[in-house]
């Protein structure tokens, strides 16, 4: 199945569903999001993404029923991946979403800004054709955080990985989204 620009109306329909189908299992399945589908769930700073990346407690459970999700909706069976399992901090600072946007069976979480802003500042991926990277999302959280600093920015990401030093590319992403903007 090729993959799908994920709207927020398609992530919610999705995550709804997975809901429907785990509350049909009696279970209740937590599902922390990351990356886009918190960009553009929470934030509506983009019109989607390609995949959602979530922890899932209930995981084994929650893959199976995320690829019936898939066939039943004609998503990639890959929609709902852990892939972001790697890049988390031992110390999250989350917070849960309504769970009337999802109905029973599912508690959805997002990571605070300065979480999510720690993790695109270790990251810091540069654009690509076809993948815009983490810049774009840094500078956003930066003005939404209201940040006046590298060293703010740099005191943020060291509370969630206090043992990484922060790159000299995720400094200059800082430095130029601290700039007034060009006349």
């Amino acid at each position: 199945m090729p993959y799908e620009s994920l709207s927020r109306a398609r992530i919610t329909q999705a995550l709804r569903r997975l809901g429907e189908l785990a509350r049909e299992q009696k279970v209740t399945l937590e599902v922390s999001l990351y990356g886009g589908a918190v960009f553009t769930l929470v934030y509506g700073l983009r019109e989607g993404t390609k995949d959602v990346d979530a922890v899932v407690r209930q995981s084994e459970l929650a893959k199976k029923l995320a690829v019936r999700v898939a066939n039943e909706l004609g998503l990639a069976e890959d929609w709902l991946n852990d892939h972001v399992k790697q890049f988390l901090a031992e110390k999250e600072a989350k917070r849960e979403l309504t769970a009337s946007d999802f109905g029973e069976g599912i508690r959805i979480s997002v990571p605070t800004a300065a979480y999510l802003l720690a993790m695109k500042l270790r990251a810091c991926r540069p654009p690509l054709p076809g993948y815009a990277g983490d810049y774009g999302d840094i500078r956003f959280l930066i003005k939404k955080m209201e940040i006046s600093s590298v060293e703010a920015a740099e005191a943020i990401h060291d509370k969630f990985f206090p043992h990484d030093v922060l790159s000299d590319a995720a400094k200059e992403v800082v430095r130029t989204s601290l700039a007034p903007p060009r006349p």
